[in-house]
């Protein structure tokens, strides 16, 4: 498959704007970018009016919570967990979860998110982690799945179920131990998580913060020895910057997700905090119950919350290279840096609202953009979302799933 001539922007090592580029793309993979690219034998795609970029990455999202969307909007982080986890989680079934995850794929898809870490603590057995990765598989997204316990349990992660996940996983879904952490638990179930994640080979996530059970968490996770350069942070607002430094000394990541934070008063923002104390900093959208769905929402966020410490250019790469930095993709995905997953969006630049944006591509596409822009998406080179529209035959059925687990749930 051949993208001709489009306004390219890349985001590796930084962003970057190359007009009239070409994108070549062969057995899933970016081969080359260029001008006029001598090709003869491939599909060829007219990017002549499109901009060309890399797809999203999601560093924290719960997927199962589709049909949730909007009920805690108005809610603080104990009313969500409360009503969210409590009340609503501890009741889905097998198929609730493949529906939400089959839905809230195809959602990140059709927004342009070609990679999603799903952190699922709905889980409560092996039928649970099976309909959920039977969802992500079928939907064709590239995704991290993190299998975990609700954080009201305090417990920690099933063995025999991560074993389970691991064994099963393949092509686009990997894996990564979805860890309640030393925020929420007490040390002899961090011990056991960071124990089994060492044994099986896979990544931590998990969220963080000053408390409630260890006000200093990392300090708590040095002393023990415990600290990795594979672990992803989530939030981590409330934590002192002498914490933020041991997070960047481990060579490990975080993940933010500013409208939620923002929204359920989680605390200040993250991002220029972050990046000031050297660490790696991905974006996510966590909740549909209280955020938009979508990067270029969170994008919007991250700027509005950043004042001038946090440029166009930042934004975009928290939410390419540097998200997939984050969950140790970078060899993958991110970028347009031939070799890599042609995991790649078009959006239309002849747009209403992206028209007259050729002067700066970068600060358009982050301050303008919206998924209704987006033509065309790409996964390893496969269409899933071509003229505006999603190439998923089993849409229909997928959302009369999610109407039946709202029907349940409200039963």
């Amino acid at each position: 498959m051949l993208l001709r001539a489009g306004l390219v922007i890349d985001t590796e090592p930084a962003p970057v704007v190359r007009r009239d580029t070409d994108v070549l793309i062969e057995d899933g993979k970016i081969v080359a970018v260029g001008r006029d690219l001598g090709v003869t034998d491939a599909e060829v795609i007219d990017a002549s009016d499109r901009i060309v970029l890399p797809g999203f990455v999601d560093t924290h999202r719960h997927l199962w919570q589709v049909a949730l969307r909007g009920s805690a909007v108005d809610m603080d982080l104990g009313g969500y967990l409360q009503r969210v986890l409590g009340e609503h989680g501890a009741r889905y079934r097998p198929e609730d979860v493949a529906a939400g995850n089959f839905a809230g794929a195809l959602e990140c898809l059709d927004a342009g998110i070609t990679t999603v870490q799903d952190y699922s603590h709905v889980q409560q057995g092996i039928e649970h982690a099976d309909a959920a990765m039977d969802a992500l598989e079928s939907s064709g997204i590239r995704a991290v799945f993190g299998y975990g316990q609700s954080p009201l349990t305090g417990a920690r992660v099933d063995p025999a179920g991560m074993r389970h996940v691991v064994d099963r996983v393949s092509g686009r879904v990997t894996a990564a131990l979805a860890a309640i952490g030393p925020s929420y638990a007490p040390l002899d179930v961090v011990r056991a998580d960071w124990q089994l994640a060492a044994s099986l080979g896979l990544p931590i996530v998990l969220h963080v913060g000053s408390g409630p059970v260890a006000l200093e968490p990392l300090a708590l996770l040095k002393a023990e020895g415990l600290l990795r350069s594979d672990v992803l942070y989530v939030h981590g607002n409330s934590l002192a910057d002498s914490e933020l430094k041991l997070v960047a000394e481990s060579g490990a990541a975080v993940s933010i997700t500013p409208a939620v934070e923002a929204r359920m008063e989680i605390g200040g923002p993250m991002a220029g905090r972050l990046r000031a104390a050297g660490v790696t900093t991905g974006l996510g959208i966590d909740v549909v119950t209280t955020a938009p769905s979508d990067m270029f929402s969170a994008m919007h966020s991250i700027l509005a919350l950043g004042y001038q410490t946090l440029s166009a250019a930042d934004a975009l790469q928290m939410a390419t290279l540097e998200g997939a930095r984050a969950l140790g993709l970078t060899d993958q995905i991110g970028s347009l840096r031939p070799g890599k997953q042609a995991d790649i969006i078009l959006l239309r630049a002849s747009d209403i609202n992206l028209i007259g944006g050729s002067q700066d591509p970068i600060g358009t596409v982050v301050t303008a953009a919206h998924p209704g822009n987006i033509d065309t998406v790409l996964v390893a080179g496969q269409p899933v979302k071509r003229n505006g529209h999603l190439l998923a035959p089993g849409l229909p059925a997928v959302l009369d799933a999610v109407r039946r687990t709202v029907e349940h749930l409200a039963a």
